[in-house]
């Protein structure tokens, strides 16, 4: 399927990532910044057609019957292909000790894209989304990321916990997220590569998932707001949790090469219980 992109950040990761997958980059009439005259000149390298959208004073009735202003600068581009969940945890993958994250029913597309864009800051390995009752990655996730969903490699999981037993098989260890948690980040050892999951906006992390977890943790407030945003609390942990990149013997559980991986084919009935 193909996107209209409006972030240039994303239009030029896109173009120099998989140019073959931009289709067509769309000018303002009227004097372009440049960054978008930029992007042009790359699109034009890469014999990618570039024209003139329409004015910008002209409107048109969108679906819903809502005016929309066009002829702000954009590019058309296909989706970037997930991988299958078990690419994300190859022995090539897990050689070096890293982070993860798994995203459990987000449903914000705001959320998501921001997410993914300080994945990509902080180096993040990969990402597992859900499959159901989760925001599709639609071209408004592409350019919130502003082109972070170019340099983290995702995959889609229809069973979140088949996906943490692959984790555990593959040496992760599991730390899942919740304001009610007992421990907080900063007691979490920084020793061993890690699958960190967060979970939907209003009723976190399933129960199920939680018990799936080897840890759960929390950020400690210091004011009378006592939470934050997912996408916000994600940063947070990330720049944390990123920090502990050499792997070496601590506190987590050790030696995940006995999970019987027959476990993975296993198809647990789950009901979405919140926590």
């Amino acid at each position: 399927m193909s996107l209209i992109l409006r972030n240039p950040h994303s239009v030029d990761a896109v173009l120099r990532t998989r140019p073959t997958d931009v289709l067509e980059v769309r000018l303002s009439p009227n004097q372009p910044s440049p960054r978008w005259s930029a992007i042009a000149d790359l699109a034009r390298h890469h014999e990618i057609p570039v024209r003139m959208s329409l004015a910008a004073s002209e409107r048109h009735s969108t679906s819903r019957g809502k005016s929309e202003r066009v002829g702000a600068a954009s590019a058309i581009i296909s989706e970037r292909n997930e991988l299958l969940v078990d690419q994300l945890f190859t022995p090539e993958m897990t050689a070096e000790s890293g982070l993860w994250l798994a995203l459990e029913q987000l449903q914000d597309p705001h959320n998501v894209g921001a997410i993914f864009r300080t994945a990509a800051f902080f180096g993040v390995k990969g990402i597992i989304l859900t499959k159901d009752h989760s925001a599709p990655l639609t071209a408004t996730v592409y350019d919130v990321a502003s082109g972070g969903l170019e340099f983290v490699p995702f995959a889609i999981a229809s069973n979140l916990s088949r996906t943490i037993l692959l984790a555990k098989s593959a040496g992760l260890s599991i730390l899942g997220t919740s304001e009610h948690a007992e421990e907080a980040v900063e007691s979490v050892p920084l020793d061993s590569s890690c699958l960190l999951i967060f979970g939907n906006e209003e009723h976190g992390l399933r129960r199920v998932t939680q018990q799936n977890c080897d840890r759960l943790c929390r950020l400690q407030h210091q004011g009378e707001i006592q939470s934050l945003n997912v996408s916000v609390a994600a940063g947070i942990l990330m720049s944390t949790l990123a920090k502990g990149s050499q792997p070496k013997k601590g506190n987590w559980p050790a030696d995940r090469s006995n999970v019987n991986r027959r476990a993975l084919g296993f198809a647990q009935h789950e009901q979405p219980i919140c926590s």
